[in-house]
């Protein structure tokens, strides 16, 4: 059976009017608040982790949109995090435009399919411009989450 938004995604981590003035800061960010959520992992971490990754190319898909993610060792099962962001920032995603929605994934190390799995869900779901619309006009956290969920109230 495939993992479902709900599935990864809690009302806690969806967050919006996140204040960040970078890409680092957005990392550093989604890393503190991941690894109090887990409890036994590291920021320093998931952000070296996260960081990693972006290294390898940018994980923002364009219109609008980021999807950092990385495996991480202390996660027993794939959880995210969605945010909307106060201002769009920089973040050298693929069409050049700023980002102002950010889907943060992280799943087990030996997480393969699964991974590949979320990622194109979330790809499909992001390329929908009626889904991004709703997430940008939800008008509090509850909302984005629900929408995030259902791509509606």
């Amino acid at each position: 059976m495939a993992l479902r938004i709900e599935d990864i995604l809690s009302p806690e981590r969806s967050l919006v009017d996140v204040q960040v003035s970078s890409k680092k800061k957005l990392l550093e960010q989604l890393a503190t608040i991941i690894a109090t959520t887990l409890g036994d992992a590291s920021a320093d971490d998931i952000y070296e982790r996260l960081l990693n990754r972006e290294r390898m190319g940018s994980t923002g898909i364009g219109e609008g949109i980021a999807i950092p993610h990385c495996r991480l060792l202390q996660c027993q099962q794939a959880i995210g995090m969605l945010l909307r962001l106060e201002e769009p920032i920089d973040y050298d995603a693929i069409d050049g435009k700023p980002i102002d929605l950010v889907f943060a994934l992280l799943v087990p190390e030996e997480a393969t399919d699964e991974h590949l799995q979320i990622l194109a869900t979330l790809a499909g779901n992001f390329s929908q411009e009626e889904y991004r619309d709703a997430l940008r006009k939800a008008p509090d956290a509850r909302h984005l989450y629900l929408r995030a969920i259902a791509g509606k109230e």
